[in-house]
């Protein structure tokens, strides 16, 4: 039966990754409010699962945002790519943390409600939003890489891989503007 689940597992989140995945690049968000590199030392599942879900949730309502007040339709093609993307990587970690008792926050962490709060009052929208999704997406493949190395939780791991290489794509995506 537990061969069965982990089958299902890794087959849901190989089909949600197919789905998802886009291109984007790396700026730094100044290190005092968003570390770009992962914490020494493994982190929790339960740590993993909040930090996860707060950057999927910071991508989704940012990208939101970009569709009403960016000026530049390419960006705003990458916002609602960035969008999709995180709404399957939410719902991977959501199926996922549910077999640990580890479900997702429906709210951000305050380093990326900041963030997030940044971006709402902007004068210059789209590269902040660029900044913001650079720093961001870096620290999340940072996170999801070394999950997916080093993380203690077997269920979580596949869900971690497949995220690192979204976040990779979204990358090389963002690199393009």
């Amino acid at each position: 039966m537990r061969l069965v689940r982990t089958a299902l597992l890794l087959a849901a989140a190989t089909l949600a990754g197919c789905a998802t995945r886009q291109p984007g690049p790396p700026e730094a968000y100044p290190p005092t409010t968003y570390p770009a590199r992962p914490q020494t030392g493994a982190i929790s599942p339960a740590t993993y699962v909040a930090q996860a879900a707060s950057i999927d949730l910071f991508v989704v309502r940012s990208s939101e945002l970009a569709q009403l007040r960016s000026v530049d339709p390419r960006l705003r093609n990458v916002a609602n790519s960035l969008r999709a993307g995180h709404e399957g990587l939410a719902s991977q970690l959501s199926f996922a943390g549910r077999r640990l008792d580890l479900l997702p926050g429906a709210t951000m962490l305050p380093q990326h409600q900041a963030m997030l709060d940044e971006l709402s009052a902007s004068s210059d929208f789209d590269h902040t939003y660029l900044r913001l999704q650079r720093a961001v997406h870096g620290a999340a493949l940072a996170l999801h890489a070394d999950y997916a190395r080093r993380g203690s939780s077997p269920t979580l791991r596949p869900v971690a891989a497949n995220a690192a290489a979204v976040e990779r794509s979204h990358l090389e995506l963002l690199r393009g503007l």
